[in-house]
């Protein structure tokens, strides 16, 4: 069932500044873009270029003044989700490449200071079954509050207040995650079912194929809001500083950002 989005947002800049934005949907096997359009405000500098582990694209700007976003596409996902709890861990030497950034500590997710907490909080728990203990521990002791934190908020911010928006409760399990020796990496994404509708996080766990080739990325919604079989990808990052929709390199005074989401026949 394709999913209908659109994404309009406005920051302003008082002189000649940088940005990095990521918001269009991924060109991905796992999704098809049937459909897309990006309008932005004409500035001096635009430029695309290859995003994290080449799942998506950010763009370059550099301007002043107000600049406008307007996004639209209609987007057919194609995402094979598989039962979490039947997956195993991998052992971390067998691990590719790709996958070993994520179970290092990043900017927001400090995981070595809780490698004591999830094996005693989670004992007798291993691979796609601990990620799903660990998303139903955070859901029983987290409240969703909007306004609750900041761009600065790291995970053990939010794990000593028990609250947030996706964005904190994506990093609470992604810090347990890795504590748990399990490779996991933040995912921006469009998902229908999410209120209030926005850009959304859950997390990206990687544990291996069920047919026992390798591993595989398998997603994880902390906040349970999202259809994950009809969310949509933008980008993927060892955190929230990894995906931004809009990463300012100098003063900036964002206005507005308004995502609709929807499935269409």
């Amino acid at each position: 069932m394709p999913v209908d989005i659109s994404a309009r947002f406005a920051f302003c800049f008082e002189q000649h500044t940088s940005a990095l934005l990521q918001f269009e949907a991924a060109d991905l096997p796992e999704q098809e873009l049937l459909e897309r359009s990006t309008m932005i405000t004409p500035t001096e500098h635009f430029a695309r270029v290859a995003a994290q582990d080449d799942i998506g694209e950010r763009i370059w700007l550099n301007g002043a003044g107000r600049i406008e976003v307007d996004y639209s596409a209609r987007v057919a996902p194609r995402r094979e989700l598989f039962d979490l709890a039947s997956l195993s861990a991998m052992e971390p030497h067998d691990l590719p490449g790709e996958a070993v950034q994520y179970l290092l500590d990043s900017r927001y997710c400090r995981a070595d200071e809780y490698q004591s907490l999830v094996g005693s909080e989670f004992e007798g728990t291993s691979g796609g079954a601990r990620v799903q203990a660990i998303a139903e521990w955070i859901a029983e002791h987290f409240d969703y509050v909007p306004g609750a934190s900041n761009q600065a908020t790291t995970a053990t911010d939010s794990f000593i207040k028990r609250q947030g928006i996706c964005r904190d409760f994506t990093h609470v399990l992604v810090t347990l995650a890795r504590a748990s020796t399990i490779p996991a990496r933040y995912v921006a994404c469009f998902a229908p079912g999410v209120r209030p509708q926005d850009f959304h996080a859950v997390a990206e766990v990687f544990l291996t194929d069920p047919s026992g080739e390798g591993g595989t990325w398998q997603l994880v919604d902390a906040t349970g809001m999202a259809d994950l079989g009809q969310a949509v990808k933008i980008g993927v990052g060892r955190d929230a500083a990894d995906v931004s929709f809009v990463t300012s390199f100098g003063p900036m005074q964002f206005d507005y950002s308004k995502v609709e989401v929807a499935t269409s026949n």
